[in-house]
């Protein structure tokens, strides 16, 4: 979702020390970085609520955030207010994913709440499209996994399709995801919003096809 640009955010970004400037750096040596053996990527961070939160809720795993959006970004880091030694930021198009990290590197990607792009002729934009999923499947570990959460019905549908056309497979499908507690999974800004309307939450985990 778009909003209003800051004209704050270009300096912040600019000069925030816990911004991974160069990611393309780091390629290959995150775990090494964060001092973890599992690495997680949520990309499209938004403002960093399940970012900031699940790296708290769980200090031995790698956290690392990545978004495109200059404004969005900047108010992910500046909420965060410091680094943790497990958690990074990207401020990077997630359509490069592959120039930050390196083949099998991954072990859970993230994918909460990506814009529907809803126009037919945009369909190839959005993350579940076989163009990322190809991505994907190389930069995961043998044993990655792919977690998805959406508030539209139609991305999901869209991506149950995508992902059963390629080398995943399904473990988990919830069409109420929030019906039920999960202490173990942060909310983001959008699904606390959705979930308090009384809308459904849809939660897939696929898995990695050898």
């Amino acid at each position: 979702m778009r909003m209003r640009k800051l004209k704050w955010a270009a300096e912040f970004l600019e000069n925030c020390p816990y911004l991974e400037h160069e990611p393309d750096q780091n390629k290959g040596n995150w775990k090494q970085l964060l001092n973890c053996e599992k690495l997680h990527v949520e990309i499209g961070s938004g403002k960093g609520d399940y970012w900031i939160e699940m790296s708290q809720m769980y200090p031995e795993e790698g956290w690392i955030g990545l978004e495109k959006q200059e404004s969005v970004a900047a108010l992910a880091l500046r909420k965060a207010a410091h680094s943790l030694p497990n958690r990074r930021f990207i401020y990077k198009d997630a359509a490069n994913i592959d120039e930050y990290f390196a083949p099998e590197e991954i072990d859970v990607i993230h994918l909460n709440f990506s814009d529907p792009w809803p126009k037919r002729r945009n369909r190839k934009r959005r993350l579940t499209n076989n163009r990322f999923l190809d991505k994907y499947y190389d930069l995961l570990s043998s044993d990655g996994c792919i977690i998805m959460k959406t508030d539209n019905k139609d991305l999901f549908a869209y991506s149950l399709i995508e992902m059963n056309n390629h080398k995943f497979v399904l473990e988990e499908c919830d069409l109420d995801y929030r019906s039920n507690e999960h202490p173990e999974d942060a909310y983001t800004e959008y699904e606390r919003k959705f979930s308090d309307k009384g809308q459904p939450i849809y939660r897939g985990v696929w898995r990695k096809k050898q």
